[in-house]
């Protein structure tokens, strides 16, 4: 876990801390007065759009509908933003606690309050290089929305989850995943960030580096062109082997590695047996430090190679 305090929604939840200030009124509105950001789950939205939350021991939680996404560029919030949170974790600020006198206590929440602050103090202070955690929400045929924080949502373009191309974000990632992502713009007007993904997963050369001439090794067949058939063997490097009739994208290869060609960044595989696997055996394991908290710039490609791609932050 990152050592700041405004992680994204659901890492909290079973913390021994936010049990303890949930677990009893009194708990409660010491976070109330300390401004703690708690967390808990959302069992229902009502018909005003109301989320309630359980906060255990017969105590309610009630999040109102203005209270329940911070929106900074002060577009108007969608009913189905508010109703997708239902059976998720929500963060949230005790704003009152109400103990009726023939009924039973219920407490005033606001996801907005912490989600600004989240914004607020640590978010917008955040620059392009910076790596954070973050966690996959949703997904969508152009990217992998991510929550960097409290909830906040960043977009992670496909583009930009990794150098091997994949059809569909749902090829790397599954919803609730925590992954680490790099900062890759900011928008300091309408307070949208945008992140990236395929400098966390290692150079060309560190990629290579895992195989050798003469190895078969399985892999994910990506793309299928008339010149020949795309192999993912990691998620940042894919070899090429000749074209097959009867393969088809997202089937498991076993591949023969005939020649790595460093100044080319090229790969020459051989197709020795295809079918479809019941798991990706690609590895997307993290070839950067996990203590690395920021990069300047990241270079994909070998010293001397013909083709370079790099990103600079």
């Amino acid at each position: 876990m990152e050592k700041y305090s405004y992680y994204p929604e659901g890492m909290r939840l079973d913390s021994k801390e936010n049990k303890e200030y949930i677990s009893s009124l009194a708990g409660l509105e010491r976070a109330r007065q300390e401004g703690i950001i708690l967390e808990a789950m959302a069992i229902l939205c009502n018909n005003s759009m109301s989320l309630h939350v359980d906060l255990g021991n017969g105590i309610r939680g009630i999040i109102p509908r203005e209270e329940v996404i911070w929106e900074p560029s002060g577009n108007e919030v969608k009913d189905i933003a508010v109703i997708t949170r239902v059976g998720k974790a929500v963060c949230f600020k005790v704003k009152e606690i109400r103990c009726p006198e023939n009924g039973t206590p219920f407490c005033i929440l606001s996801r907005r309050e912490a989600q600004r602050e989240c914004y607020d103090c640590y978010l917008s202070h955040l620059v392009p290089g910076d790596v954070i955690s973050s966690k996959v929400t949703h997904l969508e045929h152009f990217g992998a929305f991510v929550d960097i924080g409290c909830g906040i949502v960043s977009l992670l373009s496909i583009d930009c989850i990794s150098v091997s191309r994949i059809s569909h974000p749902s090829d790397r990632f599954e919803i609730g995943q925590y992954i680490r992502a790099v900062i890759k713009s900011i928008d300091r007007e309408s307070g949208r960030i945008y992140v990236t993904h395929k400098e966390l997963l290692g150079t060309w050369e560190e990629n290579a580096g895992l195989f050798n001439v003469g190895q078969t090794v399985a892999g994910i067949v990506r793309s299928i062109e008339d010149y020949g058939i795309f192999v993912e063997l990691t998620p940042n490097l894919a070899g090429l082997a000749e074209y097959k009739e009867g393969i088809t994208v997202g089937q498991t290869a076993a591949v023969y590695i005939k020649n790595i060609i460093r100044e080319r960044m090229k790969i020459k595989l051989v197709l020795i047996d295809n079918y479809k696997g019941e798991k990706t055996p690609v590895s997307n394991t993290f070839i950067l430090p996990s203590e690395v908290r920021h990069i300047d710039r990241w270079r994909y490609s070998p010293e001397g190679s013909i083709k370079q791609i790099e990103t600079f932050f």
